[in-house]
């Protein structure tokens, strides 16, 4: 299954680089920039490594780290072993104190659950049931147990399968029954037997998909490569936004991923289109904007603690990056 819809396995039990370098050596003498990402390199993360491509060639070199979830990924860059990792870490910087800000918000929550109606025709017959999410710690594990609040439910387990199209993928083939995907992967699997799945209803949620996220110590000792980074992205979102296809010319302009399989070659577009159509990439980048969004969603998923009015934003978010980044990039 995975080989088809993933480029490759990620590493892990430890801190082992996937060995994907996204750049050369700068101008000036520069450690490269280690992002720690928690799953493989697939079709959603090519608006991001093109962000980076823009980084790189203005001095900032970029070393793409793969591991096998979110949670080694924020353990790699709690530790030093990487810089800036990808994800959601309110649960751990509320519970542990840990030094880490979230500085760039990616993307925004804005996934569909797909079910085999013959198995589960709705919220109800799922009590006790599997259902599948990204990761630990993710955003869509974080929407399952909100459903299990507002429905008055108790998924029997939880099947953590890193990937909406690897998650599309085994909807199809029968592994899974249920699960959380992406807007693409609901077309996918609907237009694939639409007498079989469903879409159940799910609440109204605007908050934080995916951040970039670093230690306070190292933003503050690397503010212009920082606000570089930020630029790029904000301009490569904006493009997207702009031309869903951008993605993929800029994929085949660029040499990116040269080992994605054609069948996820030709889901690009369509991924793009719908993730933008469903206001999935923030042109302003969100940051600390979004905080009070993110406290109510996930106060209620329970993986924050506290009413939500009396958190403050900047125990979560850095956002002198991103204020930079804005003023620079018009």
């Amino acid at each position: 299954m995975t080989k088809h819809m993933r480029l490759g396995r990620g590493v892990a039990a430890g801190l082992i680089a996937a060995g994907m370098a996204l750049g050369a050596t700068a101008a000036h003498a520069q450690e490269p920039v280690r992002i720690a990402y928690g799953d493989v390199i697939s079709v959603e993360a090519l608006n991001l490594l093109i962000a980076l491509e823009g980084a790189k060639e203005r001095g900032v070199e970029v070393e793409f780290i793969e591991f096998q979830g979110e949670d080694i990924a924020n353990e790699a860059v709690l530790g030093g072993q990487a810089d800036i990792g990808v994800g959601t870490p309110y649960a751990v910087i509320q519970r542990s104190g840990a030094p880490i800000r979230m500085f760039y918000q990616l993307s925004a929550l804005r996934f569909f659950p797909v079910a085999n109606k013959e198995v589960y025709p709705d919220w109800a017959s799922l009590d006790g049931g599997t259902f599948g999410v990204h990761t630990r710690g993710s955003g869509t594990e974080a929407m399952a147990r909100l459903i299990e609040q507002t429905e008055g439910i108790a998924f029997g387990e939880l099947s953590y399968v890193p990937g909406s199209d690897v998650r599309s993928l085994a909807l199809i083939q029968g592994n899974l029954d249920a699960a959380f995907v992406d807007a693409a992967g609901r077309s996918l699997v609907m237009n694939e037997d639409p007498e079989k799945f469903i879409e159940l209803p799910v609440p109204d949620v605007n908050a934080t998909d995916e951040a970039l996220f670093a230690r306070i110590d190292w933003l503050e000792e690397n503010q212009e490569t920082v606000q570089i980074i930020v630029e790029e992205l904000l301009k490569t979102w904006r493009k997207i936004n702009e031309d869903p296809a951008f993605v993929a010319a800029e994929r085949e302009r660029l040499g990116l991923a040269p080992d994605l399989p054609d069948d996820l070659v030709a889901e690009i577009t369509p991924y793009f289109e719908g993730s933008v159509a469903s206001n999935v990439f923030p042109d302003d980048g969100g940051g600390a904007n979004v905080a009070a969004a993110d406290f109510a969603f996930y106060t209620i998923a329970g993986q924050l603690e506290g009413e939500p009015s009396e958190l403050n934003a900047e125990d979560f978010w850095y956002n002198a990056p991103l204020e930079a980044a804005l003023s620079a990039v018009q």
